[in-house]
């Protein structure tokens, strides 16, 4: 039976924990180094207090990492209770103040009272690492876009109809910027060295971008003030979003490497609208663990894609989207019901059905979504691959219920 409850409020250099007896006493509180010495010297004085504890910690990774791993690395109890949570809680207690070592008890008492926070378990090396690429892969990502919205700008500033026809999210318009950024610089160039200088590079359909770029640079003749440094700063853009492009196809490379030897690759990869990235974020999320959701409904709620009711009075029925949940799962979700739509048949029939309903787009993609946590849910449980429907509705069975798949 439990005596004790450690909480640590997480910092980047420093972490405070704070030990409480069962009846709420205060039997411990430290300020540590965020450094492994310091946090085993912290570990042995707590199990010296008592050996039956839970620790709870409120961020369950970045900075925590190295606490979370030496705890789990020693068998000890670990939960994670969110760091709003944690926020809402304080106002609960004693005092206007804000402190660690009063976030640290709150999160010890919040342990001690509640029966529903999150167990951390360890995850195998696979999930890490591909946890460690999706990240990078959207960090990258995320650059990339700014980026080219920069490129908008600039090249908006100076030859707003070049900007216009080029579609930047593809390679070709981009490696044209590299080159050429200004009307006269295309019209000096003219069309059949435009076309060989592309097709050097690569570029698919040379001819129909030379000709979108000539149209836009014949109706530009007037040189903006700033043209040559603008031009100059749209070149150096235009090669960091090139470098950045080459570097996400790397990332993807080795994304489809690590998820190719996961034992649920398959599985999860053969739900339609799932593809290698798709199917690398959701087991960077979940680590393809489902006994840590309990059910498929419990997943649907940590995904954001089941409502959740806001009932007060006389008002009842009043469903909404959840304000916690885990936005990557999210993606995985919506994203692949989307792109399912229009690759799988059960699941267009699905969305069609839930549109003659009167659903809105939305609510018909998320109801869709809804539904594929179950069959995802269920492929895994019996780890077999997803097979179209033939001539009646795919069945699966989830806690002794029959589950249509679409």
């Amino acid at each position: 039976m439990v005596q004790i409850w450690a909480g640590t409020d997480i910092g980047k250099t420093h972490h405070h924990c704070v030990v409480l007896n069962a009846e709420g006493e205060r039997l411990l509180s430290r300020r540590v180094l965020n450094d492994e010495p310091e946090l085993l010297a912290l570990l042995a004085d707590v199990l010296a207090l008592d050996e039956d504890v839970v620790w709870a910690v409120d961020v369950a990774d970045g900075m925590a990492a190295l606490w979370i791993s030496v705890l789990l690395n020693h068998g000890q109890h670990l939960v994670y209770i969110p760091g709003l949570a944690v926020n809402r809680a304080s106002a609960g207690y004693r005092g206007m103040g804000k402190t660690d070592a009063k976030d640290a008890t709150v999160i010890a008492d919040q342990a001690r009272m509640r029966r529903d926070l999150t167990v951390l378990r360890s995850d195998d090396e696979q999930a890490i690492e591909l946890r460690v690429l999706t990240s990078r892969r959207a960090d990258l990502n995320a650059d990339r876009t700014r980026r080219i919205n920069r490129l908008r700008g600039q090249l908006t500033s100076i030859f707003p109809a070049l900007e216009r026809v080029l579609d930047l999210t593809n390679v070709g318009p981009v490696i044209l910027l590299t080159g050429y950024q200004t009307p006269a610089a295309l019209r000096r160039t003219g069309g059949k060295r435009l076309v060989t200088w592309l097709r050097n590079r690569s570029v698919r359909s040379p001819e129909a971008l030379t000709e979108a770029a000539l149209e836009a640079a014949e109706s530009q003749h007037t040189a903006v003030p700033g043209e040559k440094i603008t031009a100059q700063v749209i070149h150096t853009l235009a090669k960091e979003v090139m470098s950045l492009n080459e570097q996400i196809s790397e990332i993807d490379k080795l994304i489809a490497v690590r998820l190719r030897d996961h034992e649920l690759a398959e599985v999860i990869s053969s739900m339609p609208g799932i593809g290698p990235l798709l199917a690398a974020e959701f087991l960077a999320a979940t680590a393809g663990d489902m006994s840590r959701y309990g059910t498929a409904d419990r997943l649907a709620s940590l995904a954001g894609v089941a409502p959740v009711p806001r009932d007060s009075g006389n008002i009842s029925g009043n469903l909404h989207r959840p304000r916690r949940y885990h936005r990557g799962l999210q993606r995985v979700f919506y994203t692949s019901a989307l792109i399912s739509i229009r690759s799988c048949d059960d699941s267009r029939r699905f969305y069609e059905r839930k549109r003659a309903e009167g659903k809105r787009h939305t609510q018909a993609v998320l109801a869709l979504a809804r539904r594929r946590v179950n069959v995802l849910w269920a492929l895994i449980r019996d780890g077999q691959c997803y097979q179209p429907n033939r001539s009646r509705p795919l069945e699966w069975c989830i806690d002794g219920h029959s589950v249509i798949s679409f």
